[in-house]
């Protein structure tokens, strides 16, 4: 790929290309928090919102010098996003997948599964491969996106990139009663309720309540054999506002999810290096007849808010989060050498029992520093993570079957396979983090956004099996990582900037420490990373289009790899790399027309790394992580073709990804097209329908080295929401 050398020259160059949209540099705007009262149109950028995802501060979107990408409500409606997952397709180079075993996987900047932090609320949960998985959208606001290292705002393990998906909170002054109803391919069915009421008002004297409730169901038969699935969310939350200056909102959260026979993947044919199946098995599922995955997650959060004085304000953040997760399914399917049969293997009962409970108190100040006007954010974050696994594993083949005709059993029929959970590890984490960001303006166009966080981590793993020298009945390790931000930004004119940005992060040894053995990190401290980015974000057009555009390099040491002279061993000495460039832009071409578009390029390598095969240390340099594709790209465009009818198409282009180290097998690149069509009956009542896959391409959602998880078919959903 060309761009695989960029040099600082080159990305200066790119991030310096606003020049050409700027006859004349204009004074900057006012330093200070930028408020939105108005909606903007789905397809706009609109960079001058808030995102707190990507600072403490209260930014907006252009203001901060970092590529953050906000995925609103209305976005989410009327391009039919019906999960967390499906709001991911809208931030430039994100590619994500649900495969039940990892069902959170997101892959971004070269890096994906726990070199990502998915939060909620703001809030980690240290597990995100797996907590993660999707969620039904509807009580979900929006999702926030930052690019790269984010540790210095959340903690470990954000080397990629951070998510953070935010539910909707009570409205002040404004009442609303929403009900959705649709229906679509699979028999898919989706009930959604939403409230905004205020119960109390200020000028009645008192304190002032406004409460907000959100609830959703939805049930569907899956787009694979004897697979369906059933979810239902709901989303409380009280805000009380005690006077100007102190308010609290009380949230409680509610989620259970149930998929019968979930669907793990379709096997390859052999030779594997070719990433071909047999279209005929294509909606088969090999699983148990009774497989399932069952989810239940509760939460709390209490948020108090206290105007100190104009300057000063306090936020304290208790929240609670419990989780209960469980398997039971025959994993593994392999074509024999003929291509014949298809022999099934790993049947898992599992069960994971998580508990997280953490406070953060931040304080933010809007001050001067040596006379230039200066806003801090500085805090503390306590938290609490315990998590036992409950596994029960068998490796070997469970059952040869006909790859087209087969029945198979019923789980606890699995030989060797019995009920009933027996705990193998409890991992409990605890963090405190102290952190401190400031934004000082040094002058009418120059700015300096710098952040630090120290972690102190300790982790506890206790052995409730069989106690020996590589699994001790209990040990101890603890962490200080120390990392940082800094980012200069030059305002070119008040709707045009360039900035560079230098950040740190630093990532667990294994991974996630909520699931971490003694061997992964008895003898490894955790991994590092850093970035360095340029970009710019700018108004075009006497406004009618913005765009975001920003280079990349980031570095990540200290990877865990095989040791040469013993591939049996390994050594913290591993290094992976990535380098890319993403754009972004919305247009409105007329009154009527809107185009909105991105791509995103990366050049993602390992650049030391050493792979144990067969008890043989091969080297992996040069080789490109799995899942990774190098190109991905998005179209929407949409018409009014009156008031109140609106129709749009879609195009999402990803490139080819490799399922394992040794980069010899790979799925092709594939394009999905889809169309949409949203009519608004009247000032209550809206339509809308959405078709998926046009062309109902075969496609991998994700890719492993024995089978690929494959996308949905072309499906169809209708939808009517009304405002009463």
């Amino acid at each position: 790929m060309t761009f695989c050398t960029i040099r600082p020259l080159t990305l200066a160059v790119c991030a310096a290309l606003p020049l050409l949209a700027q006859a004349e540099a204009e004074p900057t705007r006012t330093l200070g928090e930028v408020l939105v009262h108005s909606k903007a149109p789905a397809e706009n950028l609109n960079l001058d919102q808030r995102a707190s995802t990507a600072s403490r501060l209260g930014l907006s979107v252009r203001d901060t010098p970092a590529t953050v990408s906000v995925v609103d409500r209305d976005t989410l409606e009327k391009w039919g996003a019906d999960s967390t997952q499906d709001m991911l397709k809208h931030v430039p180079g994100m590619t994500a997948a649900s495969p039940p075993g990892s069902a959170g996987s997101v892959y971004y900047r070269g890096f994906g599964a726990s070199q990502l932090t998915q939060l909620f609320n703001g809030i980690t949960v240290q597990y995100d491969a797996i907590a993660a998985r999707p969620v039904d959208s509807w009580i979900y606001d929006r999702v926030e996106v930052i690019g790269g290292p984010s540790t210095f705002l959340f903690g470990a393990g954000a080397v990629g990139g951070a998510i953070n998906y935010l539910s909707k909170q009570p409205l002040r002054d404004e009442s609303l009663l929403q009900a959705r109803l649709s229906y679509g391919s699979f028999d898919t069915q989706d009930i959604a309720l939403g409230l905004n009421q205020a119960l109390t008002r200020p000028e009645q004297g008192g304190v002032a309540h406004t409460v907000r409730v959100d609830a959703n169901q939805r049930r569907g038969q899956g787009y694979v054999d004897g697979n369906n699935r059933e979810s239902a969310n709901v989303a409380m939350s009280l805000l009380s506002e005690v006077n100007a200056r102190l308010s609290h909102t009380l949230s409680l959260e509610y989620q259970r999810e149930t998929s019968h026979r979930p669907y793990w993947g379709t096997p390859l044919l052999n030779p594997t290096s070719n990433g071909q199946i047999d279209e005929s098995t294509r909606f088969k599922n090999y699983n148990s007849q009774d497989g399932i995955y069952q989810q239940t997650v509760k939460w709390a959060r209490s948020q108090l808010d206290y105007q100190w004085t104009d300057a000063t304000r306090l936020r304290n953040t208790l929240y609670h989060y419990q989780a209960l997760r469980d398997y039971r399914n025959v994993e593994s399917y392999r074509f024999n050498s003929s291509n014949s049969a298809v022999s099934r293997s790993s049947a898992l009962l599992q069960r994971h029992d998580q508990d997280l409970t953490g406070n953060r108190l931040e304080l933010t100040h809007q001050g001067t520093l040596a006379g230039l006007p200066s806003h801090w954010a500085a805090g503390f974050d306590y938290s609490v993570n315990h998590q036992t696994r409950y596994p029960l594993s068998l490796s070997p083949v469970v059952s040869t079957v006909n790859p087209a005709q087969f029945v198979t059993e019923s789980f606890f029929n699995v030989p060797g396979m019995t009920p009933g959970f027996r705990p193998d590890r409890s991992n409990k984490v605890t963090t405190l983090a102290l952190f401190l960001e400031n934004r000082t303006q040094l002058g009418e166009r120059w700015s300096l956004l710098t952040g630090l966080r120290h972690d102190q981590i300790k982790l506890g793993v206790r052995n409730h099996r069989t106690v020996s020298a590589t699994d001790p009945a209990y040990f101890s390790q603890t962490y200080t990582p120390t990392t940082g931000r800094a980012a200069l930004s030059y305002a070119l004119s008040p709707s045009a900037n360039v900035y560079v940005q230098y950040s740190t992060a630093a990532d667990p040894p294994a991974g996630i420490l909520t699931t971490a053995s003694f061997s992964q990190v008895r003898d490894f401290d955790l991994t590092t990373g850093r970035q360095v980015e340029v970009g710019s974000k700018f108004d075009y057009w006497a406004g009618r289009g913005s765009a975001t555009l920003a280079a990349y390099h980031i570095v990540r040491k200290n990877l865990a790899i095989a040791d040469p002279n013993q591939p049996g061993v390994t050594l913290p000495v591993g290094q992976q790399s990535s380098r890319g460039i993403e754009l972004a832009t919305a247009l409105r071409l007329s009154p009527r027309w809107w185009v909105k578009a991105d791509v995103a390029l990366v050049d993602a390598q390992y650049d030391t790394f050493t792979e144990n095969v067969s008890g043989v240390a091969v080297s992996r340099a040069g080789k490109r992580p799995s899942n990774i594709p190098a190109r991905v790209a998005n179209l929407r465009v949409s018409h009014d073709l009156t008031g109140a009818l609106q129709v749009g198409m879609d195009a999402r282009y990803v490139s080819r990804r490799y399922a394992d180290a040794a980069n010899t097998i790979s799925d092709k690149a594939y394009t999905l097209l889809g169309a949409s069509l949203n009519y608004r009956l009247n000032k209550q009542v809206s339509l809308s329908a959405r078709l998926n896959n046009l062309t109902d391409k075969i496609y991998a959602a994700n890719v492993s080295t024995g089978q690929f998880y494959l996308g949905a078919p072309r499906s169809a959903e209708v939808a009517v929401q009304v405002d009463f």
